[in-house]
């Protein structure tokens, strides 16, 4: 979970508030820039300062702080397409990870779609966890976002990573389709049925089917626990 700035200065030690101080300033200076003219001396390909200071987060503010320390630099800067892509496919696995988180904090509209449907396809289940987020649950089309669900019970990511799953699942008949077919072809195979499967399961039925909950007809009775993908 992001924490918000009074969070972050009550858990930092006073040389990293520093520098967090210095990295918004500079990001909320590139944003104030950016409403002037067009500087022309300015190259297209050269990084912001806040930019950098993103990429040197996690050293400044240690890895337990970097997400939500990159999540404030991106919402101060009011980043823009182009800078989240460039953040995205030149970062780190953790870079990557809280471009995805603050997506939906950012006003990009549909347009930054291309960066959750690439971690996706990784199999980063940190990545994956934090591409369903917010940002997914409103712009994923349905196809798309049941795809995902199934993502995440492939790679035992925890459904609860799944943003507004109760109202996107809800009546859902071809989510349950797809995820009865997924409990059989994991007990044809021999291998186990995610506990999980069953309560994204459950979700799918009707708001008046919600006592009598659809079940897996190929899963085993008691649930088995999960192994690695």
């Amino acid at each position: 979970m992001l924490k918000s700035r009074k969070e972050l200065d009550a858990g930092l030690a006073g040389a990293a508030r520093a520098w967090l101080d210095e990295a918004l300033a500079e990001a909320a200076h590139d944003t104030a820039a950016a409403s002037d003219a067009p500087r022309p001396e300015a190259s297209p390909y050269a990084s912001p300062p806040w930019e950098l200071r993103y990429a040197a987060a996690g050293r400044h503010c240690g890895p337990e702080h970097a997400d939500s320390v990159r999540s404030l630099l991106l919402v101060e800067a009011h980043a823009s397409l182009s800078s989240v892509t460039r953040l995205y496919e030149q970062g780190t696995a953790a870079e990557r990870r809280a471009v995805l988180l603050t997506l939906h904090l950012l006003d990009l509209g549909d347009t930054a779609l291309p960066l959750v449907e690439d971690a996706l396809r990784a199999n980063d289940t940190r990545l994956v966890a934090a591409a369903v987020g917010p940002y997914a649950a409103d712009h994923l089309d349905r196809h798309a976002w049941r795809h995902a669900v199934l993502k995440c019970l492939f790679t035992e990511v925890p459904v609860t990573a799944v943003a507004r799953l109760d109202d996107r699942a809800r009546g859902d008949a071809e989510l349950a389709r797809m995820l009865t077919d997924f409990a059989a072809e994991r007990t044809a195979a021999g291998r186990p049925v995610p506990e999980d499967l069953r309560t994204v399961l459950a979700l799918t039925a009707p708001a008046d089917e919600g006592d009598h909950p659809a079940r897996p007809t190929a899963a085993p009775a008691a649930p088995a626990p999960t192994e690695e993908s």
